[in-house]
């Protein structure tokens, strides 16, 4: 009886302990259950989150200004072919679509793009133009006249995320018919039977892989590849491909097979362009063709499908025969799967890769010009929002203009370094050009290595600017009108002033020269230094510091002796907006660069509107810009005729720094400023003066630019007399020595003298004569 009992309570204690264990598993299932469905929840909101939301931070598109073309522009068809290279357009035989262009002689038959402008929609046109010395002469559609046209702008730069993420949204409806139905061939024929896991893809990996011995195929779907790219980490372990399967399913759940499509479409990882990824078909086009997706044709197509498979190892500039085999292996999927027929796949796998001699899609292919932009959008958007909100940014920069200038800075310094036996490379340069009285930044060069992400010499390099400062202080002399006038005697013999720091300031001219008495005009013309001091002192310092800062330049100005001859060290950017107030007689424009700002969805955000402030007369300016053109046809930057043509009226100013260690030169023609800084990063001496180095550079610009002349309109205050100027009397047209020369109503001489004139000089009547005044 005893050992039944001992049997039974054996028995109860296993039951006892069995119960027990059933009771911890259940419990451990239970909170295994709740932890996988708070898991799954997380996952579940994870998902909907990111991709409902803002799925990518997209970077900024900066864009040039559009090339209009209207009949009788002048445009050289090398220049406008040129620039249709830049934008990726093909010269074919047969036009039959946007992006393309067919030359025969001087016409030329153009499809045009599409673009979304900020003050509307440009369509796709097909034009002919008809070319002739340097003119757009004839333009039209379908045998109808057009009045204007406008080109894509190019993109010129971008402001990208941290990550360096590069992508261009793109619609299924702007892409090719064949690319998706290609794409999902290629990588995932299921994708329309699976709910985001494909168990039938897995076998057929599995079976292929165990067939070649080997990894040839995978089992992801295009839901899993998303969710891979767009959710995870690069990690490979079973619990990352677990959350995969979960996350592609809960995927699948909320979202429709078209939406993860898209979004798979614009995310996939496509290739690098230097410390940028490019994703996404829509920027991978360019990359590869320079071209917008839609325009691509079945070879193109079918390689950027190979490169999802591995950017990096069918990279086709790095491995051209390795991309080719993937690029036609993929163009007889396109055939079997009755994409396109036998005769289009044989036409198309007998077609080279296609590809860009150079990526169109490099990071910023104008640096210095996108700094300017960036300082600009600093004022008024968050950085962050400037790299990730997707901003369209249009601007006024001008590739022609651009272009010639990086041309003249490498040609010119080239010859330079050579001519003055100098080592190669040693002198560096600056320059902008802007549009007269728009203020417009149209090109800005901020170091002599073009594209080159440096040092920004335009923006952040201060150098003394010697001599081209000397306008501001005659510019003060001449708005006291009661006193001085462009034929005011100035004396241009020796000076010595005492500074505040018991020092004795001692200027000499450069050429170790006095000229006694001289007219106020000649002295600004020839740089006379002494005779620019001792007005300046004459005037005042503060006069004098008042002019500058009117002029527009804000930084650090010390009001010594020294600041008349040009001791302040400013940027180039500074005084090129100090200019073209001068250019604009009188009215001052802060300089910009941006047109207009556009959200990812083309609405507007900000119009950067043409802003000015009248600081000076235009009657003072007037006889300013006289005095400035007096220095391109007699003085100090007479070198200008060297490259431009006589008729073409100029004006500027050259400068040079103590000890020759900065050459400048700031002028104006028609609808152009430029100031060019040309010097070294070391401040080291040179064998130029402005006149000798910064010149050469922006008369070969300029000349390039086929410039007119400037824009001279006499105000109603102003009125021309012949002149005597030495002997500051009135004279006659003919008269030896006389000159035509503009005063402010009331303060021309008034006596009247015979014909006569200092010895050795002769009638200057060049301004009568290109102004026919």
């Amino acid at each position: 009886m005893a050992r039944k009992r001992t049997r039974n309570s054996s028995r109860k204690k296993r039951r006892a302990k069995k119960g027990a264990g059933r009771r911890w598993l259940w419990r451990l299932a239970a909170l295994l259950l709740v932890a996988a469905v708070a898991g799954v929840t997380i996952l579940d909101i994870i998902v909907r989150n990111r991709f409902a939301g803002a799925k990518w931070e997209l970077p900024a598109h900066v864009y040039s200004r559009s090339l209009e073309l209207y009949e009788g522009r002048e445009l050289a068809l090398a220049d406008l072919r040129w620039e249709l290279e830049q934008l990726g357009y093909r010269q074919v035989d047969r036009v039959r679509g946007p992006g393309q262009y067919r030359l025969t002689g001087p016409q030329l038959v153009l499809h045009t793009r599409p673009f979304r402008f900020w003050d509307g929609d440009e369509p796709a046109r097909r034009l002919r133009l008809a070319f002739g010395n340097g003119k757009l002469r004839t333009m039209d559609v379908a045998g109808n006249r057009m009045s204007l046209v406008r080109l894509e702008p190019l993109a010129i730069g971008g402001i990208y995320p941290d990550h360096a993420e590069d992508r261009v949204l793109v619609r299924l409806e702007q892409l090719p018919p064949y690319l998706v139905d290609g794409l999902i061939a290629v990588e995932d024929r299921d994708f329309y039977d699976h709910r985001g896991v494909s168990p039938r893809a897995i076998a057929r990996a599995f079976l292929a892989n165990l067939k070649a011995g080997a990894t040839v195929q995978g089992g992801s779907t295009i839901t899993q590849q998303l969710v891979k790219n767009f959710y995870l980490t690069r990690e490979r372990s079973l619990v990352r491909k677990g959350l995969e399967a979960v996350m592609a399913l809960l995927l699948e759940l909320h979202y429709s097979k078209g939406e993860i499509l898209e979004a798979y479409i614009n995310e996939v990882y496509l290739g690098q362009s230097g410390n940028r990824a490019i994703h996404g078909f829509g920027q991978a086009s360019r990359h590869y063709f320079r071209q917008p997706i839609g325009e691509l044709e079945p070879h193109q197509v079918a390689l950027l499908v190979a490169l999802v498979k591995g950017a990096s190892y069918y990279d086709p500039w790095r491995h051209p025969e390795r991309s080719r085999g993937r690029r036609n292996l993929v163009l007889e999927i396109f055939r079997d799967q009755g994409l396109i027929d036998e005769n289009v796949a044989r036409e198309a796998k007998s077609r080279p890769l296609g590809v860009a001699e150079r990526p169109g899609s490099s990071a910023n292919p104008y640096p210095d010009y996108l700094d300017l932009v960036r300082r600009q959008l600093a004022r008024d958007y968050r950085e962050q929002d400037i790299r990730t909100a997707g901003l369209r940014i249009f601007t006024h920069f001008d590739p022609q203009v651009q272009r010639r200038v990086e041309q003249s800075i490498a040609s010119v310094l080239t010859s330079l370094e050579s001519g003055y036996r100098l080592e190669p490379n040693s002198l560096q340069a600056a320059s902008l050009v802007v549009r007269t009285g728009t203020a417009d930044v149209l090109a800005l060069a901020g170091g002599r290595k073009a594209g080159y992400a440096g040092f920004n010499r335009a923006l952040e390099a201060r150098r003394q600017v010697g001599s081209t400062i000397k306008p501001a202080v005659y510019l003060a002399a001449l708005a006291r009108e009661s006193d001085f006038t462009l034929t005011t005697p100035i004396d241009d013999s020796p000076l010595s002033v005492a500074t505040e720091n018991g020092e004795t300031w001692s200027p000499r001219n450069f050429e170790r020269e006095s000229h006694g008495w001289v007219p106020l005009y000649e002295a600004l013309a020839q740089s006379y230094n002494q005779a620019t001091a001792r007005l300046g002192m004459e005037l005042g310092l503060d006069s004098v510091a008042a002019t500058i800062r009117g002029l527009g330049y804000d930084g650090p100005l010390n009001p010594v002796p020294s600041m008349l001859l040009g001791s302040t060290a400013m940027a180039p950017f500074e005084v090129a907006e100090m200019y073209h107030t001068i250019a604009a007689e009188g009215f001052h424009s802060p300089l910009r660069a941006i047109r207009s700002v556009y959200d990812a969805d083309n609405n507007p955000l900000k119009r950067y509107g043409f802003e000015t402030e009248q600081r000076f007369d235009p009657a003072t300016m007037h006889l300013l810009q006289y005095g400035l053109q007096a220095a391109t046809r007699e003085g100090t930057g007479t070198g200008v005729y060297r490259y431009l043509p006589d008729d073409v009226a100029a004006a500027g100013k050259t400068g040079t720094s103590n000890g020759q260690r900065d050459s400048w030169f700031a002028g104006f023609v028609d609808d152009y400023v430029g100031v060019v800084w040309v010097g070294r990063d070391d401040n080291g001496r040179m064998p130029l003066t402005g006149g000798t180095g910064a010149l050469q550079v922006w008369a070969d610009a300029m000349a390039g630019l086929d410039v007119a002349s400037l824009p001279f309109v006499k105000p109603e205050e102003v009125e021309y007399h012949w002149v005597e100027p030495y002997r500051q009397r009135l004279s006659g047209e003919g008269c030896q020595g006389a000159r035509f020369i503009p005063y402010i109503r009331g303060t021309a001489p008034e006596r009247k003298g015979p014909c006569h004139r200092p010895p050795g000089r002769e009638i200057i009547d060049w301004f009568k004569d290109v102004f026919g005044l």
